[in-house]
């Protein structure tokens, strides 16, 4: 490693390159103009509520500018924002009408509800007053979840980038550390080690701990240039990603020496590799969101994938802000798919004379 790191080097650029452009590419700021008959200061106000969206930039124009672009298509949509209403323009319903459609009703839902309070109580400023407190403090919140978020998926388009790519390349880093055991068989260097004091658990344990080293080091390198070089924000998590990391690791030598096991060469170990790689990227949800996927199918497959649950976890503690024991269960998964990998791999090693 240190006297040729030129390939960890390039993987880790690499990585780090196709995160950074591929998480900035995928998030826009959807911009959406507004009119209204409203006065100003009401309408900037209903303007400056709605804003508050991460995804919607409301813009305030003309009616006339706001009608020709929504027909010239320059824009998704064009809303005329009324006093306890709105008229939403646009040409077909595109991915983002139903979003923009539902952050309305929400808004004017909510203006509705007050106004209605209003009338009740006038102008009371106490009783405005305790009502903004209520809704900034509510006595109780009810809450439906399940560890994948079927009901609420939370997306961050940087940290899907981030975390997908970190784990499809050390998937290359590993994988090409594990077969310097096979190169060790095939060279002799092995049957000289096994005549040496050395125990075999201590050849296979040595080997091991330095591809899982080697793995982690390089994704905790390229976590830490985007946390304090790229400003992405790990909502919290960002010590938790370090630890949990580890187990995806495990599996992914354990898989490596499972495949060294099988395979005659290195070449074909070389071959093998980026197919492989590449699929469970595919599958797993490292170059797209795995909740996008529809196929029943697919979704099947993708259970037996480990970059399935290195994501699952990943994307769990940060986005979602679980806790250790709420993602236990894809932690078990990959540890048990990682034991059961290792004990094959090494038998199959063990057997074959290459």
């Amino acid at each position: 490693m240190f006297r040729k790191p030129g390939s960890f080097i390039v993987t880790t650029i690499i990585c780090m390159v196709f995160a950074f452009f591929l998480g900035k590419s995928t998030y826009s700021e959807v911009k959406v103009p507004v009119y209204s008959s409203l006065p100003d200061a009401e309408v900037e106000d209903f303007v400056n509520e709605l804003n508050k969206s991460e995804s919607f930039k409301y813009v305030i124009e003309t009616e006339e500018t706001v009608k020709n672009k929504v027909a010239d298509g320059t824009v998704e949509a064009g809303i005329e924002l009324k006093a306890e209403s709105y008229t939403l323009y646009q040409v077909g319903k595109t991915g983002n009408y139903h979003l923009i459609n539902e952050q309305l009703n929400s808004f004017y839902s909510e203006k509705i509800r007050d106004n209605a309070v209003r009338e009740q109580v006038g102008d009371s400023s106490d009783v405005m007053e305790t009502l903004k407190k209520a809704k900034a403090n509510p006595l109780f919140e009810l809450s439906v979840s399940s560890f994948s978020d079927q009901n609420k998926w939370v997306h961050d388009p940087s940290l899907q980038s981030l975390f997908g790519f970190a784990l499809f390349f050390s998937i290359y880093t590993v994988a090409f550390s594990v077969v310097e055991i096979l190169r060790e068989k095939q060279e002799g260097i092995w049957d000289r080690l096994i005549l040496s004091p050395i125990s075999k658990f201590g050849m296979y344990a040595g080997n091991l701990l330095y591809s899982l080293i080697l793995g982690y080091v390089q994704i905790a390198l390229i976590f830490l240039v985007f946390k304090y070089g790229a400003g992405v924000d790990f909502h919290g998590g960002f010590g938790k990603t370090l630890i949990l990391i580890i187990p995806y690791l495990f599996t992914i030598i354990a898989m490596s020496i499972f495949i060294a096991g099988l395979v005659k060469t290195i070449g074909q170990f070389n071959a093998l590799i980026p197919l492989i790689s590449v699929s469970f990227a595919m599958l797993g949800g490292a170059y797209w969101p795995i909740e996008i996927v529809t196929s029943d199918i697919l979704l099947t497959i993708s259970k037996g994938i480990p970059i399935t649950y290195g994501m699952e976890i990943l994307k769990g503690v940060t986005v979602s802000g679980l806790s250790y024991s709420d993602v236990l269960l894809p932690i078990s998964i990959l540890l048990l798919m990682g034991v059961a990998l290792m004990g094959v791999g090494i038998r199959l090693m063990e057997s074959r004379h290459v």
